[in-house]
């Protein structure tokens, strides 16, 4: 993000339940925590350091999937 901290709600699509929930999948790497997206097969942004954790916080409470397996497919 770009100097900038965007609010907590400018995140909700990835915890609302609109029919793409398990679009995103909370990705535990061996080095950090990751927003990953199913759709276009790589990770995204899910906030600075000062908002990811309410980000990964609602998700979870949202039952949104989370794995430490790669959750993409293969990279073309």
């Amino acid at each position: 993000m770009s100097g900038k901290t965007a609010p907590v709600e400018s995140y909700a699509h990835l915890w609302e339940d609109d029919g793409h929930r398990h679009r995103w999948v909370i990705w535990n790497t061996a080095g950090e925590t990751l927003v990953f997206d199913r759709d276009i097969n790589c990770p995204v942004d899910g906030g600075d350091e000062t908002v990811q954790p309410e980000v990964l916080r609602r998700m979870r409470e949202a039952g949104v999937p989370e794995t430490d397996e790669y959750p993409g497919g293969p990279c073309a």
